[in-house]
């Protein structure tokens, strides 16, 4: 037994020598953050390697990270605000606050350029099948079908945003779902479209309710749409791997789009942050819904967030056609807003049923559990996220070095 708040140093410590020796070194990653928290306090802190490989500057624990999908739980929880405050339901028809998706249909056949044909939806989407995926919207990334074929001309959801939040409203007004809402699980813009509710509901633009309602009262200063002025100096660089597995340059910190206010305000993947910053947003979920006084939501209301809504109570591989999520499947369902561990033994990972999680495109990722009150953070700047294991082996390591 130790007195690091019930971790064992040495082992925590093998984390990062791991990373070091396996990714950084090896230059499969550009550098690493990772953190761990447990009890209301920081057990573990580590950054190494470069933020910024072309021009030598290192990882600091101030480093300003795009998180990408990341950005999910907190539109989710900005959402589930409203919800408590009467303005929206989770089971109101989504129409009711976009009238020109009253009519949208289900994919029958066709082609986005000779047109699609379509049946009625067995029911109207919900708001909750926004939250949990099962709205029938799609990703023109999964590669799979028609309609997301159709995505990809449109420009939807794609990494780098063009256009407006509105103007992605009334593209896919003109396109079909992939499925009857409820009837499968798809990850897709979804969590976009809360974004808009957001901003409907509230009558604030969705950055500033953000702004005001979350970071703010959460003190997560360094977080926004934009790297801000004064900030650039700590923005990283984004790599991918390239066809020796070794990176090269993605998005260029000092030419970056980021660097620029966006037009296109993406509830689903348009933020940047820092680890203070998400650790702070990490605190508020795994205290109930507050952090330092500030209540953003009722326990009863994380509850419901974090339970597995799928519908039957099903996990992933059940009811997911996606090619690609920021999860594993067997034992994972998905709640309002994260992935949501519902049988912890079939993940064949280390960690408790009951903890959610979720991740971004550049491979960053976050877990909170419950049962041991412990928090994972894990940062860096790789697209996409699929290209190495890390998450399995950080939660693995981890969970390792518990020795309470």
């Amino acid at each position: 037994m130790t007195d690091t708040l019930g971790f064992c140093p040495t082992r925590l410590a093998r984390l990062d020598a791991f990373l070091a020796e396996k990714y950084i070194a090896t230059r499969r990653l550009p550098g690493t953050l990772t953190l761990v928290a447990r009890h209301g306090e920081v057990a573990h802190l580590h950054a190494q390697g470069l933020a910024d490989v072309e021009r030598g500057v290192p990882c600091r624990e101030d480093t300003i990270f795009r998180i990408y999908s990341m950005t999910k739980p907190i539109t989710s929880v900005a959402l589930m605000m409203l919800v408590e405050r009467g303005l929206i339901a989770l089971d109101d028809p989504v129409h009711k606050y976009i009238p020109e998706w009253k009519n949208l249909g289900v994919f029958v056949a066709g082609t986005h350029r000779q047109g699609f044909q379509t049946r009625a939806p067995s029911r109207p989407m919900q708001v909750v099948d926004l939250f949990r995926h099962t709205a029938g919207l799609t990703y023109g990334f999964q590669l799979r079908t028609n309609v997301d074929e159709a995505y990809r001309r449109e420009k939807i959801g794609e990494i780098e945003k063009a256009g407006t939040l509105e103007g992605m409203i009334q593209a896919l007004a003109k396109l079909p779902l992939e499925f009857s809402p409820g009837e499968a699980w798809n990850y897709s813009v979804a969590t976009d479209v809360l974004g808009w509710l957001v901003q409907v509901v509230s009558g604030r633009p969705f950055e500033q309710f953000l702004a005001e309602e979350i970071f703010a009262p959460l003190g997560m200063a360094d977080t926004g749409f934009h790297v801000r002025d004064g900030q650039q100096h700590r923005f990283a660089a984004c790599y991918q791997p390239d066809k020796t597995g070794t990176i090269t340059l993605q998005d260029d910190p000092t030419t970056s789009s980021f660097l620029h206010p966006p037009s296109f305000i993406s509830g689903g993947g348009g933020l940047v942050s820092t680890a203070h910053d998400y650790l702070q947003f990490a605190r508020m979920l795994a205290n109930g819904g507050t952090l330092n006084g500030t209540r953003l939501l009722s326990r009863k209301t994380l509850q419901l967030m974090t339970a597995n809504h799928l519908p039957g109570g099903v996990d992933l591989p059940a009811l997911s056609r996606s090619l690609f999520s920021e999860a594993a499947y067997e034992g994972v369902g998905f709640g309002l807003g994260f992935a949501t561990t519902t049988a912890a033994h079939k993940t064949l990972i280390p960690g408790s049923t009951g903890d959610y999680f979720w991740g971004g495109a550049a491979s960053t990722f976050f877990w909170v559990d419950p049962e041991e009150d412990l928090i994972g953070l894990f940062l860096t700047q790789l697209i996409p996220s699929s290209t190495w294991p890390v998450r399995r082996e950080m939660r693995t390591m981890v969970y390792a070095a518990l020795d309470d």
